[in-house]
């Protein structure tokens, strides 16, 4: 799995086309749930608006609302944008007033790309690693080699004392790929995986 990008900090941009005016949000989400709240929080402080469309993708997974707008004109033009972008964890919104003109669909379609292509011109990126859990155990004996083995690659243990030492080890995919591939070298078959979180 390689990284992807999320935002470091929301951007916005405002902008007017025939008397409709845009305001283009995109902001880190950990959630659809999160996602969904904030755009709640937007209808409180837009009461007045006549659409707040929205695109978010979290771990992938997408969920989008055109609110109203002819299909296909506005959520999924946001989402071109992002993925575009390679981005994930993000929610992107538009709020729109409408100003009585209508804009057709190829100006609907512009005017929800311009409206998160704009802010992120100037957006601060971070790069997001896959992170995963995995379960193994070892002999009391090769304990010491499993602490050092995690702590030399970033891993984060938890520890559980039995007939065995079982270890709950957390961290980015490419770092747990590596400690199993070495533990597995390195102990010969005395290392027992006992899955994924």
């Amino acid at each position: 799995m390689s990284a992807t990008k999320t935002l470091a900090s929301a951007v916005e941009t405002e902008f007017e086309i025939k008397k409709s005016r845009f305001i283009g949000r995109i902001e880190p989400i950990a959630s659809h749930e999160e996602g969904l709240k904030r755009v709640a929080e937007l209808w409180v402080q837009h009461p007045e608006a006549r659409h707040i469309c929205y695109t978010m993708l979290v771990k992938g997974q997408v969920r989008q609302s055109d609110d109203g707008e002819p299909s296909g004109t506005a959520a999924k033009p946001m989402l071109n944008v992002l993925q575009h972008k390679g981005l994930d964890n993000v929610l992107a919104t538009v709020v729109r007033y409408f100003g009585g003109i209508k804009l057709g669909a190829g100006g609907l379609v512009r005017a929800y790309s311009q409206a998160i292509s704009d802010p992120l011109n100037d957006a601060e990126l971070d790069e997001v690693r896959p992170q995963d859990v995995i379960q193994l155990s070892v002999a009391y004996e090769y304990e010491s080699l499993v602490r050092h083995q995690a702590q030399q690659l970033n891993l984060t243990l938890a520890v559980e004392y039995q007939h065995q030492v079982h270890f709950q080890i957390s961290g980015e995919v490419e770092a747990l790929k590596v400690c199993v591939d070495t533990l597995t070298n390195q102990l010969r078959g005395q290392l027992s995986i006992c899955g994924h979180d």
